[in-house]
């Protein structure tokens, strides 16, 4: 692997026995929830929940009820109470993707809930004590939206007690070939070819380019390449 890469294992490994919050940093695709997982696994917490939540894919009020949960009664279609994703993690890791999209309400109720280490659920009135890691990531300049005043700076400190980089693939082409093998064995056997190796040409052309898209880009562009492709050298 590149110098990049086992720097960042180091990291991950140094980071792990703490039980600091970790502030993740990266271009889409570059694989920031494998990191998370990776502090997670090599952590005293390993045997305990890790959950996942993209805070960019859901609405502020959806967002709400997923991470805190919410009572039988606190909106139109809550038959019953739901534990939310915190309540879930309980001595685990919870790992908050794209941290950079959440609302400035939003922002507030989770700095409130880092603080207290309690949730409060939608619609209840109790307080549920948690014990959680957090992790969050994003492929913003969290930085300059501070300064925009977009992202709370208190929260901002809170999340990134240790911050940690991703390098893009194109900062570490070294580690392009190991991800096209790892790819190959995992899409070979499940299109049923038999391809068994990637032309030293294609290679060439594979660590060149700049993968916009990063490692996820590399994945999706060999998947397609192995369903494809025929004989036992992939071009």
């Amino acid at each position: 692997g590149s110098p990049a890469m086992e720097k960042l294992k180091q990291t991950i490994r140094t980071v792990a026995s703490t039980q600091s919050t970790v502030l993740v940093y990266g271009e889409s695709g570059t694989g920031k929830e494998l990191v998370a997982r990776a502090v997670h696994t090599c952590s005293p917490r390993a045997t305990e929940p890790f959950v996942s939540i993209n805070c960019g894919a859901f609405p502020e009020t959806l967002l709400e009820s997923e991470l805190f949960g919410y009572v039988k009664g606190a909106f139109t279609g809550a038959n019953q109470n739901k534990r939310g994703l915190f309540e879930v993690a309980d001595a685990g890791t919870i790992f908050l993707d794209e941290i950079g999209e959440m609302t400035l309400t939003m922002q507030v109720k989770l700095l409130r809930v880092l603080q207290e280490r309690c949730v409060r659920p939608v619609g209840g009135t109790d307080e549920i004590a948690i014990d959680v890691r957090v992790i969050a990531a994003t492929n913003r300049d969290l930085e300059k939206q501070v300064t925009d005043n977009t992202f709370r700076e208190d929260l901002y400190y809170r999340l990134s007690v240790i911050p940690v980089t991703v390098p893009p693939l194109r900062d570490r082409r070294e580690d392009v070939a190991l991800l096209v093998n790892h790819f190959l064995r995992k899409y070979a056997p499940a299109a049923g070819k038999s391809i068994a190796r990637v032309s030293a040409a294609s290679l060439a052309s594979l660590a060149s380019y700049d993968w916009p898209g990063n490692v996820r880009q590399l994945e999706n562009t060999i998947e397609r390449a192995v369903a494809l492709g025929t004989g036992d050298e992939l071009q």
